[in-house]
């Protein structure tokens, strides 16, 4: 979306009712937290993913701080 999109939707929003622009808000967080939701539920099908193939390694704090050293 383009800065003069934002710019026109941030302008009309602004000459809403309170009502109105609160009933906007509260759909915007729904959407934000769904989006986050499903951001999240990707990364966790990609982490199991990763598991199953044996992509990732496993380990105590120690070790990882050593591979970390090793670097």
């Amino acid at each position: 979306m383009s800065d003069s999109s934002i710019n026109k939707i941030i302008e009309e929003f602004s000459h809403l009712p309170l009502e109105d622009k609160e009933y906007i808000a509260e759909i915007i967080k729904n959407q934000l937290v769904e989006g986050k939701r499903a951001r999240l539920a990707s990364r966790a099908e990609e982490a199991r993913m990763n598991l199953e193939k044996g992509a990732v390694k496993t380990g105590t704090v120690e070790d990882m701080m050593e591979d970390l050293d090793r670097d």
